[in-house]
């Protein structure tokens, strides 16, 4: 038995042998650390399209003392990615892009060195484009645009590798992808979301958060463990991008796209169906997976992890089972996939 689960049936154990007690809740008990006045999480399990844990624990702002609840919005970061992918395969539906399509094509800026990188192979880490972390100036303060990541990219004709020829993961790639959004719809990514994927499925509390738009309601702000104590670290100079990472949602919210995931009210099958391809194989990374578009496959899992300076989340999906467990947190640990993992068990058939 893996040491996790082991843990999770001595707890139980444990609580069954003492005449009197109660047995503690086994979620409960593997999200112990969220609870208190810390920051904190909010927790959801769905099974069979129902919620049979809807959680939250621990703080959503340390300042203010405010709890978190199932309402609270946190910074989904890469969770965001297969909001972004679902923007494109959105608009080849409609035929205002083609997967094959050269990103030069809609971003004709970039240099010549990516001239045979798809809007594929950027949706599924294959394209090969720097890390545009590596291409920020010594001593920046400014938070980065999409705008200024396309710049510093069309300046750099460095390539990792041959489009298609291996994977990277790549915020590079997704924040592209989001200025493709903007190129082909005629309107912001922002906007593009509200309009044709949070507004139709009543996501009525999500956005892609942008400085000067609208705030986001009950906001989780994000910390760090230092010293003892808890940081607010909510922003750095790359929280600011949206492609890769920009979107704030609460996990009642994310119970609306969940369900949206298992038929055609927003994505055609076949476009689901790429979505959740296996198209390439993750290497690098400290789990065995492959990779569709804005989505990890792992077994009979679809799931995306995110994380940001102060935020670690995690959807983890058994569409098999119609089963999804999603964890939000606005803490810099512990990661949540493994617990994740463990809080699907007893739901599993």
């Amino acid at each position: 038995m893996p040491k996790l689960f082991a843990g999770l049936a001595a707890i139980i154990l444990l609580g069954g042998c003492t005449a009197g007690t109660k047995s503690p809740d086994p979620t409960d008990a593997l999200m112990q650390r969220y609870a208190g006045d810390v920051p904190g999480a909010s927790l959801l399990v769905l099974k069979d399209g129902k919620p049979v844990v809807r959680r939250g624990y621990g703080l959503a702002n340390l300042e203010d003392g405010e709890r978190a609840t199932p309402a609270t919005n946190y910074r989904l970061a890469s969770v965001s990615k297969q909001f972004t992918a679902a923007a494109i395969l959105l608009l080849a539906e409609n035929g205002r892009l083609d997967l094959d399509d050269p990103v030069r094509r809609w971003l004709p800026s970039l240099p010549e060195t990516t001239a045979a990188v798809t809007l594929r192979q950027l949706l599924d880490h294959t394209g090969g484009l720097v890390d545009y972390e590596e291409l920020i100036p010594p001593g920046t303060t400014e938070q980065l645009s999409d705008n200024d990541v396309l710049r510093m990219l069309s300046a750099t004709p460095k390539t990792y590798f041959a489009p298609g020829s291996a994977y990277r993961y790549s915020n590079t790639g997704y924040v592209l992808l989001g200025l493709v959004v903007e190129r082909a719809s005629g309107i912001s990514l922002p906007l593009y979301l509200q309009q044709r994927i949070f507004r139709p499925l009543h996501m009525d509390h999500t956005l892609m958060y942008v400085r000067g738009g609208p705030e986001v309601d009950n906001r989780a702000y994000g910390y760090s463990e230092q010293d003892g104590g808890w940081t607010r670290t909510d922003q750095s100079v790359t929280s600011a991008t949206l492609g890769d990472g920009g979107i704030y949602s609460s996990i009642d919210d994310l119970a609306k796209w969940d369900a949206a995931l298992y038929d055609d009210r927003l994505l055609s099958a076949a476009s689901r169906e790429l979505a959740f391809g296996a198209h390439v194989k993750v290497t690098d990374e400290p789990y065995e997976a492959s990779y569709g578009y804005g989505w990890r496959i792992t077994g009979d899992t679809l799931w995306h992890s995110g994380e940001s300076i102060g935020f670690r989340n995690v959807i983890v999906r058994w569409p098999k089972q119609r089963l999804t467990v999603i964890l939000l947190s606005n803490r810099n640990d512990p990661e949540p996939y493994r617990t994740a993992l463990a809080i699907a068990q007893p739901y599993l058939q």
